[in-house]
């Protein structure tokens, strides 16, 4: 860890590497929230394949591979696809994922065909431009890192300038279009923005795992909090974290390749979100459903002494446990509830093997008696 750290701190490639991940990170968490919650994950997915006959065609006719250039000719690619997609779910009968699905095929295969061109040409400039597929972030410089930071930096100001216009494109698009705000101009310009983070990813992890860095930090972040702006700024620091980590590991061994490490620690964020997340997470549900099933048993066992003890003048009337027994579909934990009820001081075991609710336990009947019938009386009403 001492020897990680001081890398990121003193070596330059690691530096820059760990940097560009960071600058990506912001901007692909904050619009990949946007984008889960509007339950558009895979369009993420569609666009970075989208953007890939974008790069091809620009190298094809610029001849260079300056990472300015190349990324307007993918966010051009990629903005053309958000203009297929629309155009094809407005005006025809096909759905929003099949539309999805006509765009990432055909784009990709298009780049594809124009990448296996450009391989046969004689020129030494097109080494290094399927890089775009799988990503090269070892490769990157610092002119690259200030390209993203400034394409990135432009997109989350955007976001932040039209945050309360996203929410409500998010949540009520209904109630924004009666107010007069322009939603299907807001839906192509987060959409473009959404463009321009893939855009910028393009040579840290390439068109194939881009759409995990849209979609996994905001579906880890979904799991912790019911607030967007905590999901969004919890969304980009899993992103940040996950760049940084994936960067400095990659760094560990040779040819260990930074955009699939840097999906990997992404995958681990959201596994471990999924699991361990407040409310929301499989271990936590799974603790409340025990809890709740051992109260559901014990409120059984408190409700047949009670309906025992009205069988009678006195209510503090002893019972048999094997009474008790017999009253329930299973019997096996009835002592351990009696213990619990005891320990309440809803219960107490009057003598060996007997047992008879207490004043509190009286108490407390009466007050659950006249819960139900306000309860009652509100459905009456």
């Amino acid at each position: 860890m001492v020897e990680l750290l001081h890398n990121l701190l003193f070596d330059y490639t690691l530096r820059t590497v760990a940097l560009g991940a960071a600058v990506l990170g912001v901007s692909s968490g904050i619009l990949g929230a946007f984008a889960v919650l509007r339950g558009q994950s895979l369009l993420g997915d569609a666009l970075s394949h989208a953007a890939l006959p974008g790069v091809a065609l620009t190298f094809l006719w610029g001849g260079t591979k300056d990472p300015l250039f190349l990324a307007m000719g993918a966010a051009i690619s990629g903005w053309l696809g958000i203009l297929w997609i629309q155009s094809v779910t407005r005006y025809t009968r096909v759905k929003f994922d099949t539309a999805l699905a006509i765009v990432l095929s055909v784009f990709f295969g298009g780049g594809m065909v124009v990448l296996t061109f450009i391989q046969r040409l004689p020129t030494a400039s097109k080494a290094g431009l399927d890089q775009f597929l799988f990503g090269q972030a070892a490769g990157m410089i610092m002119s690259d890192v200030a390209v993203m930071a400034t394409l990135g930096g432009a997109a989350v100001a955007l976001v932040l300038i039209l945050w309360k216009e996203f929410k409500l494109l998010c949540f009520d698009a209904s109630f924004g279009r009666s107010i007069g705000l322009p939603m299907v101009r807001l839906d192509l310009l987060l959409t473009t923005l959404l463009v321009v983070a893939i855009v910028i990813g393009l040579k840290t992890v390439g068109v194939i795992l881009m759409s995990a860095l849209i979609v996994a930090p905001g579906a880890a972040a979904r799991q912790w909090t019911d607030r967007l702006g905590v999901m969004v700024a919890l969304s980009a620091g899993f992103a940040v974290v996950a760049g940084v980590i994936g960067a400095a590991l990659s760094s560990t061994a040779a040819r260990l390749p930074t955009g699939p490490m840097i999906v990997v620690c992404l995958s681990t964020i959201v596994l471990v979100s999924l699991f361990l997340a407040p409310r929301r997470g499989i271990a936590w549900r799974w603790l409340r459903a025990q809890h709740a099933g051992r109260r559901l048993r014990m409120e059984r066992v408190f409700a047949d002494l009670y309906e025992l003890s009205r069988q009678h003048e006195d209510p503090m009337h002893a019972h048999d446990l094997a009474t008790l027994h017999a009253m329930q579909a299973h019997p096996a934990g009835v002592l351990d509830n009696l213990r619990k009820l005891e320990e309440q001081g809803w219960a107490h075991e009057v003598e060996p093997q007997r047992w008879a609710l207490t004043d509190r336990g009286l108490e407390h009947t009466h007050e659950l008696e006249r819960g139900n019938r306000v309860a009652n009386l509100g459905k009456e009403t």
